[in-house]
């Protein structure tokens, strides 16, 4: 069996031959350099809680919580994540090849996510200022409550987009199937379609920035007002 150390110095880390947490702990030592992840076959918590700008290619598909509060890395799953990737994400960069799952980017601070395929349920849910862009579709309840960040979706959104969203802006480019509670279309003005166009040059995906239609929160229900009782 190769020791941490000389993974670490050859910067292959091969899940076939040494355990997730140790895996973790040699990446989260780490202060640069790039590093591939091996064998993944669908794991959990792979690559979570980087600090430190450090590049990792995870080849192959990602279980639950790939990506986890990351911080300064550069992270890209080579296939498909299971639910939650980059959950809770502050900064750098998460990137999907393929498809994922429910809740991808959720709660995020900041950073970027990437996601070159489809997203599933709830995408963006409660994201509090990160950057996500879905080259494909989104499923129901995506951006659910997102508070701050933009959701840039290349595809269609499925229903209850936004629901009970506060200041975070939605682009898709797409149909809509149904819009959430206190979500409503608004004007794509020049400085939006300059805020799509520059994700996604950042996203390294291609659409024509003026074709996107914007959607954002009616700010009806921010304080309690017996008017809108209907739609708590």
């Amino acid at each position: 069996m190769m020791t941490a150390e000389a993974i670490t110095n050859a910067g292959v880390l091969d899940l076939a031959e040494m355990s997730v947490r140790d895996a973790n702990a040699t990446l989260q030592a780490a202060t640069e350099g790039a590093f591939t992840l091996r064998n993944p076959g669908g794991r959990h918590a792979l690559a979570c809680g980087l600090m430190h700008p450090v590049s990792v290619t995870v080849e192959g598909h990602a279980g639950y919580y790939c990506g986890g509060m990351n911080k300064e890395a550069e992270i890209t799953i080579r296939g498909n994540a299971g639910t939650g990737v980059a959950e809770n994400i502050m900064s750098g960069i998460v990137r999907v090849t393929g498809d994922a799952s429910q809740s991808a980017g959720a709660t995020g601070h900041g950073g970027l996510v990437v996601i070159e395929g489809n997203a599933s349920a709830r995408c963006g849910i409660s994201m509090k200022g990160v950057d996500i862009v879905v080259g494909g579709n989104v499923g129901h309840m995506s951006a659910f409550m997102a508070q701050a960040g933009n959701l840039v979706v290349l595809g269609d959104a499925g229903e209850d987009l936004g629901d009970s969203i506060y200041e975070a802006r939605l682009f898709v480019r797409g149909s809509v199937k149904r819009l959430g509670t206190d979500c409503i279309e608004k004007e794509m003005r020049p400085e939006h379609v300059a805020i799509v166009a520059g994700l996604l040059d950042r996203a390294g995906l291609f659409a024509d920035p003026s074709e996107f239609r914007r959607y954002g929160s009616a700010r009806r229900l921010y304080n309690f007002k017996i008017d809108n009782v209907g739609s708590y």
